[in-house]
């Protein structure tokens, strides 16, 4: 959970810089399609969040958070790719697939994430 105060503060003192550190080339893109970006931005950090949470390692170390794509499917429920640092974690679990849900209002972000493990998946 986050305040979108918090992201609004952010992004107005650092800008572009805030929003290529954070998102994808293509959630920026994503991004720029609302009027007010604030409540995505915070449903993304949020979202990514609970997936440093899930995978046991915080944001630090080789993690960068555009190791997390959160981009929605056709009917717009949010799909995620891991890659880099974050995806080597995530297969050190087992992990196969990681889903999000993501709520927000103009004030909160809320985020939840969950994996799916298979030890027989054959990964490291």
């Amino acid at each position: 959970m986050i305040e979108c105060d918090r992201i609004a503060e952010v992004l107005k003192r650092h800008g572009d810089r805030f929003l290529t550190r954070i998102l994808t080339a293509k959630e920026r893109v994503l991004a720029k399609r609302f009027r007010d970006p604030v409540p995505f931005l915070s449903g993304r950090w949020a979202a990514k969040e609970a997936i440093l949470k899930l995978i046991g390692t915080g944001w630090r170390g080789q993690i960068a958070w555009t190791d997390m794509e959160i981009l929605p499917d056709e009917l717009g429920r949010p799909v995620v790719t891991l890659s880099g640092e974050t995806a080597r974690r995530a297969e050190g679990l087992y992990v196969t697939e990681v889903s999000v849900s993501i709520s927000h209002t103009r004030t909160l972000a809320f985020a939840s994430a969950w994996a799916v493990a298979n030890q027989a998946s054959g990964k490291p």
